[in-house]
């Protein structure tokens, strides 16, 4: 199938994001008296929006996080992602071979954040209004609900459509949306790229690429 449009996760695919992402959130949770490790946060919370991960922090922890949790979060991870914060290596040069084919982010992240890094980037003008946040949805990834809306949005058939995902669970959200799935495994918190890739091919994508140039092939 050749592509009629492509839909990006945002963290972990065009933001090289999730290490300071999770380090932030493990910090964040253990000033709080919640002890946790980056490499829990990856485990338990990685694609998954914040409605879900703040229902998963709970569940394991059997209380509630403190009401202003979110905020003080933020306030710690913008601090971190200023340390060096960078599009994924590869991507700012892919997006520049697309010209007129269509494309959106289906991200669980918040607009706001995904805007001011695309900002900081220098690629917003990649994506105009067709950035898709599945922020405050009760049905975040794994559920289909983000990359149906985005290929909505965008006028296009979701059979049309290459999804580029790095976790499994974005991937299987774009899986049960009927896309071509890319399982990515090109950002730094995949420190083994032949197992996520493996991994990633276990639950059911149709391709792995390990950079971008892998991706350019397909689209």
């Amino acid at each position: 199938m050749t592509p009629t449009a492509i839909i990006f996760d945002f963290d972990g695919v065009i933001a090289d994001s999730e290490v300071r992402a999770n380090q932030s959130l493990a910090e964040s949770l253990t000033a709080v008296g919640m002890p946790t490790t980056y490499d829990d946060c990856l485990r338990d919370y990685y694609g998954h929006n914040w409605q879900e991960t703040q229902r998963r922090i709970e569940a394991r922890f059997g209380r509630p996080l403190p009401a202003d949790f979110r905020e003080t979060h933020r306030t710690r991870a913008r601090a971190r992602f200023m340390e060096g914060f960078d599009a994924v290596p590869g991507a700012p040069a892919f997006l520049g071979t697309l010209g007129t084919m269509p494309r959106a982010i289906a991200s669980s992240s918040r607009a706001e954040y995904i805007d001011w890094a695309l900002g900081l980037f220098g690629l917003r003008h990649h994506f105009g209004a067709h950035i898709y946040s599945a922020d405050g949805w009760d049905r975040g990834k794994p559920h289909p609900d983000i990359y149906l809306a985005a290929a909505k949005g965008i006028g296009i058939d979701p059979a049309q459509c290459l999804a580029v995902e790095d976790s499994p669970t974005g991937a299987l959200a774009a899986l049960a949306a009927g896309m071509t799935v890319v399982g990515f495994c090109g950002a730094s918190h995949i420190p083994d790229r032949a197992a996520h890739g493996a991994m990633l091919r276990g639950i059911g994508v149709h391709h792995v690429a390990l950079s971008f140039d892998d991706i350019a092939a397909l689209a």
